[in-house]
């Protein structure tokens, strides 16, 4: 859950990369970054019924490979929540900073979309010091998250 007073400068995209927000991308290269971060990856026709439903996605990419290095999915229901799904980031020396980037500009966008949204997130340990940084308290008063696989 995201803290009070919780901002962070905002990190550089790497030159030669590109941060897309909901448009089409392959699933199959989501899923196959999923894997690489042994993360568990989802049916293709699930997934993009998912990334249909949700409020938007964030794809950070390489623009000569086009791979993917980075993806976060929100949910919302648009007045008290958001949520963080499938949060993660190519391993690797850059993970930190890809999963900076996509963590920050996640909240950047729910903050002036969703005002007033608590945050959650569900996500692996990678990513618990981009998280820190930018003001999530860890299971804050004793609060548990519950899921359910696509």
């Amino acid at each position: 859950m995201l803290g009070r007073n919780s901002f962070n400068a905002c990190p550089q995209i790497p030159e030669g990369y590109i941060l897309l927000r909901s448009e089409i991308v392959s699933v199959q290269k989501i899923n196959r970054l999923l894997s690489k971060c042994n993360q568990d990856t989802h049916p293709p026709q699930k997934f993009k019924l998912a990334l249909k439903s949700s409020d938007f996605y964030l794809v950070l990419l390489h623009k000569t490979s086009e791979n993917i290095v980075g993806f976060v999915r929100v949910t919302s229901d648009r007045g008290l929540n958001a949520n963080l799904w499938d949060l993660v980031a190519e391993p690797g020396d850059q993970q930190e900073q890809y999963m900076s980037i996509i963590v920050f500009k996640a909240i950047e966008i729910i903050r002036r979309e969703l005002p007033g949204c608590s945050i959650s997130v569900a996500a692996p340990l990678i990513s618990i010091k981009a998280l820190k940084a930018n003001g999530f308290l860890l299971d804050p008063n004793g609060i548990k998250t519950m899921g359910l696989k696509l």
